[in-house]
């Protein structure tokens, strides 16, 4: 088994140590993509959940592109909502995004780390 770590360039830095993917390599490829934050590469942010909703969603999507996946490979997603008001603007951007994919899905409401992310999104994904 082989690990590698993938940190796309067209993404935020991670900042603490640890890497935005881990890519085991085995007989089969799994990709576990750390909590994608709703910030641009410059770190900066959309006001609206909107907006932190969409790019926590890009930065995931950079996230598998750097692994050589996409969202068809996304296997099991889970999102943490610092506001349970966003659930229904968050599950139809999500909705919309996905199309028909199915994954395994998990929402969560907890405090997030930084005040002002509204959402963070992690995934595992599988080639």
């Amino acid at each position: 088994m082989r690990l590698i770590a993938h940190d796309a360039p067209d993404a935020p830095a991670a900042q603490g140590g640890y890497a935005q993917a881990m890519e085991v390599v085995a007989a089969a490829r799994l990709l576990f993509v750390s909590g994608q934050v709703p910030l641009f590469a410059d770190g900066s942010r959309p006001d609206d959940f909107a907006g932190q909703c969409r790019q926590a969603w890009a930065n995931l999507e950079a996230q598998l592109r750097a692994a050589g996946m996409g969202l068809d490979n996304l296997v099991k997603v889970t999102t943490f909502l610092a506001r349970r008001e966003d659930a229904a603007e968050n599950r139809a951007i999500r909705n919309e995004i996905l199309g028909g994919r199915r994954v395994a899905l998990t929402v969560i409401l907890p405090a997030i780390f930084d005040e002002a992310w509204l959402i963070e999104i992690e995934a595992v994904a599988a080639a």
